[in-house]
């Protein structure tokens, strides 16, 4: 990707870099730096009230298409409007699922009136969505979800378990992977349902994590209903679709996804210039490498975000989630003994310990590096597939 700014670019950087530093005073200045990933909890309806302010005034779905309530951004200035975000400290969205991912998957796969009804309120943020994908028995392997829907009397009547679900607690709404049919291979007779989390026969519990936080969850669904109009794409048909949607997750926003990780990177150097630890040559080597690392990963996110996200959605995982789980056990090390005592009694840690603790998932939330690789190995090298008992 030619990152050539024109005018009209530099114009519009002026034009976010300005809104957000007038628009993130008063009631909004404490959101500053707050939620992401491990923090979600961190000040979640002031956030929600922030995402709306936003979209009162244009700034959500910017990379939709104008018809679709989006503001029609090229790609370079979706790139500007994620950067300029990040850098200013901006609080994390509680929008992602909706925005990023189940939006431009109903302007790809779904039909008019599922256009209609969900894309306005995604853009007004007025339903907040989840991602029912994994279960207990079918992680990164989404083909082998077992649960199941069932077409009663015009609607889908649905039973399973999913795990992992994030933000399932906020969530009105579920995109679901489930079993509604049979096939040859195991990827067929899946199906993409819209699913009310707000009904009886859905019931979510919390996981506590490492970090002393819940942001995922369970998700038992036990003859929950939904309407039948409410699968994406053909019924049967929902492995290409989830495809189209896991595409989107790895999109442009994995840029603002960067800067973040630039912050944090900044904030492990602060930390070893403070404490002394950055004259150990071990440590220097580690911070250098790590910066070369970040830009790397920048380029790479840079060259691959005009191409369709197909494979490269692959390598770019495999690229991040290593690189920052290794951020995470760089910021202990440089944190040294500190590094084991919480920072408030009974168990508030620092950002810091959280980002070390959190990032121990990395590498497997989103499709686990050993899929990843698999996929590589096998649908661009060629190879055997992976022996399987």
């Amino acid at each position: 990707m030619d990152l050539i700014f024109s005018a009209e670019d530099d114009e519009f950087r002026r034009e976010i870099r300005e809104w957000l530093e007038s628009n993130l005073a008063g009631k909004f200045a404490r959101l500053r730096g707050l939620g992401g990933s491990g923090r979600e909890h961190e000040a979640f309806e002031e956030r929600l009230e922030w995402n709306r302010h936003l979209a009162a005034h244009g700034w959500s779905c910017v990379g939709w298409p104008k018809e679709y309530g989006g503001r029609g951004l090229s790609l370079l200035q979706q790139v500007i409007f994620h950067e300029e975000y990040v850098r200013a400290d901006a609080p994390a969205r509680v929008n992602h699922f909706g925005e990023e991912l189940l939006g431009p998957t109903l302007i790809a796969f779904g039909t008019r009136e599922q256009q209609e009804r969900f894309l306005p309120r995604i853009v007004a943020v007025e339903d907040l969505w989840c991602q029912g994908y994994s279960e207990p028995g079918a992680g990164s392997d989404l083909a082998s979800v077992s649960t199941k829907a069932r077409l009663e009397d015009g609607r889908w009547v649905i039973d399973g378990q999913k795990v992992w679900t994030s933000l399932a607690h906020n969530a009105n709404w579920c995109f679901v992977i489930a079993r509604t049919g049979s096939g040859p291979r195991k990827h067929n007779g899946l199906s993409y349902l819209l699913v009310p989390m707000n009904q009886p026969g859905v019931e979510v519990r919390p996981i506590l994590q490492l970090t002393g936080t819940s942001e995922f969850n369970e998700v038992f669904f036990d003859g929950a209903v939904t309407d039948g109009d409410l699968v994406v794409g053909e019924p049967g048909d929902g492995w290409s679709v989830a495809m189209g949607t896991l595409g989107f997750e790895r999109g442009v926003s994995t840029l603002a996804q960067q800067i973040a990780f630039q912050r944090e990177l900044n904030s492990v150097v602060e930390l070893a210039r403070s404490n002394g630890a950055i004259d150990d040559p071990i440590i220097q080597d580690r911070l250098v490498s790590a910066r070369m690392g970040l830009e790397m990963l920048r380029l790479h996110g840079l060259r691959t975000l005009s191409g369709e996200q197909g494979i490269e959605a692959s390598i770019t995982k495999l690229l991040w989630a290593p690189w920052h789980r290794s951020l995470g056990e760089l910021a202990m090390a440089v944190a040294g003994p500190a590094g084991l005592t919480v920072a408030r009694e009974p168990y508030e840690l620092d950002a810091l310990q959280a980002l070390f603790l959190f990032s121990r998932a990395d590498t497997l939330y989103g499709g686990s590096d050993e899929i990843q690789r698999n996929v590589i190995a096998e649908r661009v090298l060629g190879l055997p597939k992976e022996a399987r008992a």
